[in-house]
């Protein structure tokens, strides 16, 4: 089939915010006198839910104290935002696919204002169908629900699509929903 529509992830793909994220993690785990470096946060952070995050970093607390702690760790998250920056050929690729006539959309586990201020800072909020947070299905990435529901909402077929994706979650998710998937190295 022909090519219809190009899913992105957001955090390290259209923008690269790892270090971003890892100082708003760092900042709430010093509550605790704890830290975490940059290996930690690939392997345990990047691209999971906040469930799975949490529930690492924090066995011994009940899962309902996971979403104050994430608002918190977003709430610091946004406030290093500033003006942002898209990650190298982002914006020529979105050039190409509205001159092209494909479908777009952001398939991430972010939060949605965290996505909103992201988007609208890097001034391409506006480029994209459909915006699918993870927190907002039942199953976020690496599950394939979030990006089924883009396939859905775009009215696409899986080898109608593309995915880029810079996490090993959203590969899977990506890969599990039937979509061929390029992995983007960012930062």
């Amino acid at each position: 089939m022909a090519l219809s529509a190009l899913l992105f992830d957001l955090d390290g793909t259209l923008i690269d915010t790892d270090e971003l994220h890892l100082n708003a993690y760092n900042q709430l785990l010093a509550r605790w006198d704890r830290s975490m470096d940059i290996e930690y946060y690939k392997a345990h952070v990047m691209g999971f839910p906040d469930d799975m995050i949490f529930g690492g970093l924090f066995p011994d607390i009940p899962a309902s104290q996971y979403a104050g702690l994430a608002a918190e760790k977003e709430t610091m998250f946004r406030a290093q935002l500033g003006e942002t920056i898209p990650v190298a050929g982002v914006l020529r690729i979105l050039d190409h696919a509205q001159k092209a006539g494909l479908r777009t959309a952001v398939v991430t586990n972010a939060p949605r204002k965290n996505a909103v201020a992201m988007l609208t800072g890097l001034g391409i909020v506006d480029r994209f169908e459909a915006i699918v947070i993870g927190g907002e299905l039942q199953r976020g990435k690496p599950h394939p629900m979030p990006y089924l529901t883009a396939l859905e909402l775009l009215g696409v077929k899986a080898d109608q699509a593309i995915a880029f994706e810079d996490s090993l979650a959203g590969v899977q998710s990506a890969h599990a929903a039937g979509i061929h998937t390029f992995g983007v190295l960012s930062g």
